[in-house]
């Protein structure tokens, strides 16, 4: 069979943009292309920013490739996956712009994983997986269950892979040519070994991790052995709004900010991910965010809530169909910036996703 694997052009207009934009290669696409071939498929796996290509000309591609399926992911290749921008306009625009030419086609994806009804209404798809698709990491799974991760339907028990299985497959992806490599795990861990073993190879990379658990000297080592991204989480601008979120997280808020400021030393990009909740004093909340502007780290605030989240299903229980529109709508009534990268005010799901449910 020929398949089609697309990751579409973004775009984040009005949307929310909770991780890095940099380019990112797609290797959750790469591990399902080399089981498909094995398998015996013909494969296609274009990305639209690495390819440079409008919709409509990634579009064309696909077509000219005839396949029999076509597999669309609906949320971007960002380490910071966990937040998703919630609307579906883009791989709808692209559907639109295929026009029927790529054979049956499927959604994966968060938004299909959590209300596969919805995603499917929404996007005049044939078909939504039943679960997040493979990736390559070092780790999967989480080791904590704070209440605001989206971690209810993809992710469940810590457990990570060996160390010789990790370097074979980094050193695999170097003589393939690799020089930039992403670690998705849902948290990064401190892990000297590995650092270690990736200052001696050719390769820079990011990771998503809590900076809490990082005491300077690793700080250090990461960026040493090539760390070029570190996407962190804070969660709670103070000792109070962490533990209400149930973040089980040692350090002061002082403690957290230098650690942050220490990364940024050896680490070109570092981001923030702190959560305002009710009760945090705004003198002292603009005072930190000065000062950490001025050490050059980016920061999102707030986490958008995801309909994955403990939070959500606290507020209103299982996910239905209306799942994502209330929780845009529940931040856009609570917030009226969300971050330092965030270059327009969100607009309503309603609204962004015009195109996918028409009046």
């Amino acid at each position: 069979m020929r398949i089609a694997l697309v990751n579409p052009t973004w775009s984040f207009e009005n949307s929310t943009d909770c991780g890095c934009r940099s380019l990112r290669l797609p290797l959750e696409f790469g591990a399902c292309k080399v089981l498909l071939e094995r398998a015996g498929h013909d494969v296609l796996m274009p990305d639209g920013a690495l390819d440079g290509l409008s919709l409509e000309g990634l579009a064309d591609r696909v077509a000219d490739f005839a396949p029999a399926m076509t597999v669309v992911t609906t949320a971007s290749t960002s380490l910071f996956r966990r937040c998703a921008q919630p609307e579906s306009r883009v791989p709808r625009a692209f559907l639109d712009a295929l026009a029927g030419r790529g054979g049956r086609t499927v959604a994966v994806g968060p938004h299909g994983s959590v209300t596969p009804a919805t995603t499917l209404g929404k996007l005049g798809f044939d078909r939504a997986p039943e679960g997040p698709g493979a990736e390559v990491e070092v780790s999967r799974g989480r080791p904590y269950s704070c209440t605001f991760c989206a971690e209810i339907d993809f992710r469940d028990k810590y457990r990570r892979r060996a160390l010789p299985a990790i370097l074979e497959e980094v050193d695999r992806l170097i003589a393939q040519g690799l020089s930039d490599l992403s670690f998705i795990d849902e948290i990064f861990l401190p892990r000297r070994a590995l650092p270690e073993a990736l200052a001696a190879r050719a390769v820079e990379f990011g990771v998503r991790t809590r900076i809490d658990l990082w005491k300077p000297g690793m700080l250090d080592m990461l960026g040493a052995a090539g760390c070029v991204s570190i996407e962190a989480g804070v969660e709670g601008r103070t000792e109070g709004g962490r533990a209400m979120r149930d973040k089980t997280c040692r350090a002061s808020t002082d403690d957290l900010a230098l650690r942050l400021v220490h990364a940024r030393r050896s680490v070109p990009f570092v981001q923030a991910n702190p959560i305002k909740v009710a009760g945090d004093d705004p003198e002292t909340v603009a005072a930190r965010r000065d000062r950490r502007r001025a050490a050059g780290i980016r920061a999102n605030d707030p986490v958008p809530l995801s309909p994955s989240s403990p939070d959500y299903r606290r507020l209103w229980g299982e996910p239905d169909g209306e799942a994502w529109e209330r929780a845009r709508a529940h931040d856009l009534g609570q917030f009226d910036r969300f971050g330092d990268g965030q270059e327009e005010r969100p607009a309503p799901l309603r609204e962004l996703e015009a195109a996918c449910c028409p009046a």
